[in-house]
């Protein structure tokens, strides 16, 4: 049974409800359940960090993943969805160095490596409820139970598997090498990790004089950034095919030598110095000078140290042109000193920093020291000593770590790497099998980064992670690696569960080359190296699960951020080439980053941005679910959160979508109290409507649901969701609003059902399109609206009880029409163009107009627009429609402005003269322009972005005014000149949209019974009583002049332009013959003289007369107790059937919902059943009377119709000829407007969509407009013609 539905909704209430029915139904194990058997779809989550709460990335990576494996699983896929959690590493001991006060590894000494890791372990899942609560409340179907975690023992054993994989293939070596550094967490990072967290900083510049051995008074001048690393300098580099110069400072008489071109480096101006000699950098090479400190002095003997090298990676770019090198803080200063052989890779490093970053005993002066902090002191030594020869300052892009906020060094460390440089045509080969949306991601910055991998430092020199299996002799020679925890107890003799460090790093290995004892490497694995093997780790791989991984490896799909590029995506890219030579995953979308409204990163400590648990508390989950998914952060571009965004989606997309559903539901409520009728909707054996915007719709929704399967099949949800938006937009805004009258029964039961039985399939079909985007709101609207399925007997396959178990419908190819589609678009164009030309103009759609012009150059085209005139004439409420391909007949043309931003960057000095010519283009050429998208002024090619096209109006016809507005091909020419007339019409339905609000105000219902009383004067006064019926065919409802009668329900008095209004409504009917003789008489008799018969005309159509008996009267703003049906229209067709009879005597008198029965004889004992022959009945009088009360019926022994009439042939080109019968009025007294006429022309011979028009002639002349048909019922017995 259905639900009312209300007519306010509170989205995240509702959400909370459905989140209960999920519990209840325990609907993601249960879709899980229902899948078992179908092909498999593998998804892998990337893990994240449990130590800090979900943040908006997290919430749009999240919702990609779960929209993209709901869809997979309503395509017939079995898609299994772990969480998982990243454990180890920074993250988790940088909380607990804060927490525990830890500056270093000797404080992990003192506590103890087992108390560290139990405190590691403790904060692991600090987060995690958080976590879960806030994924659930998202919406987001995922498996926490049956989670993977990185610190999981079995994780572990399939991480060291992988490794050993590795070395066993000989990818692994242990090596030094400078890499990024972090002091606050005391261990190195990889390549990928410090490129992903770059800032602005300032930081010391200073010039520093060496001198030569060979010349004293000569010194080398050396730049640098970071004057830290000077008390570990061992040679000098410059470039050896560049000029250097030996110059004079002309201040001070020194004599330097850099390099020419970086002379304004050092000197402001020519004149400070005296170029002395010039020679290039080759001459340099050898130079031994004197070294800053003494540190290291004795390598000048031992290792040839302090002279000059050369090499070509220094550059012109910056600082003097003479490179400081410090072999042991930096790539490229070891790359150049190893190959003159200041260092060796035997020899002992020369690095006097600690791992926290401080200087050590060697350097004497600043020992204890940050190196951060030490060059300031450094500086000041420098000045002390002489050696300073200038400092400043620089600003620039810094790399800070990622986890602690603090900037990073370069320092070699001594660390196990995977070999990667030699598989980079392998990953690039990988890359390229992989599908990336968007793929310049993929083939520009993923790739570029691959071209340029280096070998991986997977070691960390920390204690909360998976320990390094490798166990070696104290020399160094003998290694083993380990694969397996059954392996380490059958080589160790114990009996391991947990591998973590306390755990087994006291473990020993017999040698078998007579060593003694192996003991582990302290090392334990970048958290990196165990995300990237999370494929493998997750099922426990080979150790389980082996056919379940290997039949489901690569993935078919993962999501995270942009961030990923150097992170996840890399590592697993990596591991899989490696192990299996393959990609790891097939389909990948790539999200952008969520920043700040104000743009800048999303903050804690700024407060720039609102917690995720308040706007879903604000606005629900689907709301900011659908914010993010059609913003451009699922292209990889930026997205600025802002909250009045959630908001728009409540009341753009939501709120009307929602009123959409609401609106069916209750007209199918309305139909089935009324009418006895309840929908019970069958797919496979529904009629399909004919009616034109039916057909529409349907056409649109099947198109769409095409569209989205393409698109999803391509992961492209930047396309999706935008479309899925402007169907919420084209349901409402155009298929609701222009079939209103018809969903409310206004044409009749058949029609109604036709319409609602459409409306209903479009909604339910897009709630099932859309539930994976948006999962809430279709699932409430869903469980309402199942309530109108028929039920299949004996179906036990079928779980209905939430639409998430459903299929994603297939399209319906036959319902598929592009012409409709492509017609009802142009319409929808010459409608909105003459929206903006109303708005442009201030002409509220109130206000009628003469004419609307459209204009295309296709004939066919204008044939579409012409097809549709009567809603075109109906939305923008103008007299007529002219349809045209000839534009220079309204005097219009195209003519061209410059967009001058655009041009002037592109012309600069020639752009006013370009700007004269373009000015003077005639309307031939920009016609062409149009078509072609390119044209040449003055010798230079314009395109479409250079020139704004616009259209001059030259008024075509006398006393007209036409202002235009275009779009693509569409031109329309809108007459906005003033009509007296049209004016007062305007007003009539001012005063409409008075009563109406008025009505809402008083949450009055269309089928109470009320009268409408109205006060006022002068103009207004007027033109109410001329558009009395006008008023009243919309009102439905009697429309009196004061004083109003007793029980009153809401008056209001109102300004209305320049006059008065006063305005009661009354609960009582006041009767009236027709809307026009309505007076000040309080009230008048419904018993009417029958229509008189003319010249022995009959309608040529059978029908019946049907009489009101007992206490029965019209409702729902009817007044008449009389009233015509007719049996069949047009002659031979629609043949009424007797049940149909029994709705349309319930309709003319406005019963529906009341129980009524229907006699053929006067002492009402022939009751009407569905089996009476309606035939026999012919030209005969029908009473009706209430259900319990069957007395009192006034005789009425007519012939004739009760109601006046007109006989109506149509002549329609192309129509198939037929005669029809119109009646003026029903009940008899309740008389038709002259629009109300053409509707009943339109549905009598079934024109809908089609222009009409009513003449007393076969041609032209005789037509009938509003203006010329003053009285309707003058029409009685008249033979009309359809053209």
């Amino acid at each position: 049974m259905t639900q009312p539905v209300p007519e306010n909704i509170n989205f995240p209430a509702e959400e909370e409800k459905i989140l209960k029915l999920w519990k209840e139904l325990d609907a993601f194990k249960t879709c899980i359940a229902q899948s078992k058997g179908k092909p498999r779809y593998s998804f892998y989550d990337g893990p994240p960090f449990a130590t800090g709460l979900p943040h908006y990335g997290h919430i749009l990576a999240g919702t990609i993943k779960d929209t993209v494996t709901r869809w997979a699983h309503q395509n017939g896929f079995h898609v299994e969805r772990r969480f998982g959690w990243d454990c180890h590493g920074l993250p988790v001991e940088f909380e607990i160095d804060k927490t525990l006060g830890v500056k270093g590894p000797e404080d992990v000494a003192k506590m103890g490596i087992r108390k560290y890791n139990e405190e590691c372990r403790k904060i692991v899942s600090r987060y995690s409820t958080e976590w879960e609560e806030i994924v659930t409340r998202m919406g987001r179907w995922i498996d926490f139970k049956n989670d993977y975690k990185t610190m999981y023992p079995w994780f572990m054993e399939s991480v060291w598997w992988v490794f050993k994989e590795l070395y066993t293939n000989g990818l692994v070596y242990k090596g030094y090498k400078v890499m990024p550094y972090s002091t606050a967490c005391n261990t190195p990072l990889s390549n990928f990790e410090s490129g992903q967290n770059y800032k602005d900083v300032v930081d010391p510049a200073v010039y520093v004089s060496l001198p030569l051995d060979e010349d004293p008074n000569t010194s080398m001048i050396a730049w640098t950034t970071t004057p830290w690393t000077l008390p570990s300098n061992l040679s000098l580099c410059v470039n050896p095919d560049m000029d250097y110069v030996k110059v004079k400072d002309n201040n001070t008489n020194k004599q330097y030598i850099m390099m020419e071109a970086r002379l304004s480096a050092l000197f402001k101006q020519p004149d400070e110095y005296t170029v002395l000699s010039k020679f290039k950098g080759k001459t340099l090479e050898g130079k031994t000078y004197e070294p800053l400190f003494t540190y290291f002095q004795e390598m000048k003997k031992t290792n040839s140290a302090f002279r000059i090298l050369t090499d070509n990676y220094v550059t012109a770019d910056s600082g003097t042109g003479v490179v400081h090198q410090a072999p042991y803080f930096g790539e490229d200063d070891q790359r150049v000193c190893l190959k003159y052989g200041i260092i060796t890779k035997a020899m002992k490093i020369v690095c006097p920093v600690d791992a926290s970053g401080r200087f050590t005993e060697e350097v004497t002066h600043f020992k204890g020291l940050h190196v951060k902090d030490a060059d300031k002191h450094i500086i000041k030594h420098l000045k002390e000593t002489g050696r300073m020869v200038h400092a400043s300052t620089i600003n620039h892009n810094y790399p800070f770590c990622w986890r602690s906020e603090t900037p990073l060094i370069y320092k070699a460390v001594p660390s196990w790497f995977i070999r990667v440089e030699q598989a980079v045509d392998k990953l690039l080969d990988n890359n390229d099998k992989s599908y990336w949306v968007p793929d310049f991601v993929k083939e520009k910055r993923f790739a570029n980064w691959l071209k340029n991998a280096r070998d991986w430092a997977v070691s960390r020199n920390r204690y909360w992670g998976t320990p390094i299996p490798l166990w070696v002799s104290d020399d160094g020679e003998e290694l083993v690696c380990i694969g397996s925890i059954e392996e380490l107890n059958k080589l160790t003799g114990a009996d391991i569960k947990d591998l973590h460090r306390e755990n087994i790093d006291h473990l020993t290995i017999p040698s078998k080359m007579g060593k003694g004892v192996l003991r582990r490497v302290p090392e334990v694995f970048d958290c990196w190296f165990e995300s990237g093997s999370m494929p493998y780790a997750q099922a426990h791989y080979p150790f389980e699960h082996k056919k379940e991984f290997e039949d489901t490896f690569p993935a078919d799909f993962i999501a995270e951020g942009i961030d990923q590029t150097r992170g996840w995506f890399y590592t697993l890219l990596v591991l899989s080439t490696l192990l299996f030579g393959k990609p790891p995953f097939k389909n990948l979308i790539v999200n952008g980053l969520i920043l700040a409204k104000d743009g800048n990163k999303m903050s804690k400590s700024k407060k720039n941005f609102p917690p995720v648990t308040d706007i879903v508390s604000q606005f629900g989950a689907d709301a900011l679910r659908l914010y993010l998914i059609n913003s451009p952060a699922v292209r990889a571009d930026s997205l600025r959160f802002k909250e009045e965004g959630v908001r728009d989606v409540l009341k753009e997309v939501f709120l009307p979508w929602y009123n959409a559903y609401r609106f069916l539901m209750q007209n199918v409520d309305k139909l089935n109290r009324e009418e006895g009728i309840k929908i019970c909707y069958n797919e496979n054996t529904v009629q399909i409507s004919t009616n034109y915007m039916d057909r529409w719709i349907l056409s649109f929704t099947q198109s769409l649901v095409k569209f989205v399967k393409v698109e999803m099949a391509a992961y492209r949800l930047y396309t999706v969701t935008p479309r899925l938006v402007r169907f919420v937009e084209q349901l409402t805004n155009w298929y609701v609003r222009m079939n209103r009258k018809r969903l409310k029964g206004d044409g009749g039961v058949e029609d109604c059902q036709n319409a609602l039985e459409t409306f209903y399939s479009v909604l339910m079909t897009m709630t099932k399109v859309m539930a994976p985007f948006t999962p809430f709101l279709t699932e409430h609207m869903y469980q309402n609206l199942r309530t109108l399925l028929e039920t299949v007997p004996n179906d036990k396959k079928t779980d209905n009880r939430s639409v998430h178990f459903l299929m994603i419908p297939q399209p319906r190819e036959s319902l598929i029409d592009e012409k409709i589609e492509g017609a009802v678009s142009k319409m929808q164009t010459v409608i909105e163009l003459g929206r903006v030309v109303r708005d442009r103009k201030t002409l509220p759609v109130k206000y009628p107009l003469k004419e609307i012009v459209a204009i295309h150059q296709d004939p066919k085209a204008v044939e579409d627009i012409k097809s549709l005139e009567s809603y075109i004439i109906e939305e923008l409420n103008v007299r007529t429609l002219t349809t045209t391909t000839d534009k220079e007949k309204y005097g219009v043309s195209l003519r061209a402005e410059p967009d001058h931003k655009t041009l002037g960057l592109k012309l600069k000095g020639e752009f006013k003269a370009v700007m004269a010519e373009i000015k003077k283009l005639t309307d031939k050429q920009l016609v062409e322009f149009k078509k072609t998208g390119e044209i040449t002024v003055l010798g230079h090619k314009l395109v479409e972005e250079d020139l704004r096209l616009m259209y001059d109006v030259n008024t075509a016809k006398e006393g007209s005014q036409y202002e235009a507005h275009s779009e693509g091909e569409i031109l329309v020419l809108l007459d906005v000149a003033p009509d007296q007339a049209m004016i007062d019409e305007g007003i009539a339905r001012e005063v409409i949209n008075r009563i109406q609000k008025l009505r809402k105000k008083a949450k009055l219902q269309p089928s109470d019974d009320i009268t409408v009383y109205y006060k006022t004067s002068g103009k207004l006064s007027e033109i109410i009583t001329e558009y009395r019926d006008f008023i009243y065919s919309t009102i439905k409802q009697p429309l009196q002049v004061y004083p109003p009668a007793s029980n009153v329900i809401i008056q209001d008095s109102m300004k209305l332009k320049e006059y008065n209004l006063d305005i009661t409504i009354t609960g009582d009917v006041v009767p009236t013959s027709s809307p026009a003789a309505a007076s000040n008489t309080s009230s008048t008799s419904v018993n009417l003289s029958p229509a008189p018969v003319v010249n022995n005309i009959k309608p040529v159509a059978p029908f019946v007369n049907v009489v009101l008996g007992g206490n029965l009267k019209a409702h729902e703003g009817l007044s008449g107790s009389q009233a015509t049906i007719l049996l069949e229209n047009p002659v031979g067709q629609n043949k009424l059937s007797a049940e149909n009879l029994l709705h349309q005597v319930q309709g003319v008198f406005g019963l529906r919902g009341i129980k009524v029965r229907v006699f053929s004889d006067l002492n009402l004992k022939q009751e009407l059943t569905k089996t009476s022959n309606l035939q026999s009945l012919a030209s005969k009088t029908l009473y009706v009377t209430p259900a319990r009360d069957c007395s009192s019926v006034a005789n009425n022994n007519l012939t004739s119709p009760v109601c006046h009439f007109a006989n109506v042939d149509i002549l329609v080109k192309g129509a198939v000829p037929a005669k029809g019968v119109l009646l003026l009025e029903n009940p008899r007294g309740d008389v038709s407007s002259f629009q109300q006429l053409k509707n009943q022309v339109s549905a009598i011979f079934n024109l809908d969509g089609k222009s009409v028009m009513l003449s007393r002639s076969k041609d032209k002349s005789g037509a009938l407009t509003q203006e010329n048909l003053k009285d309707v019922l003058s029409l009685h017995s008249l033979q009309l013609y359809v053209l």
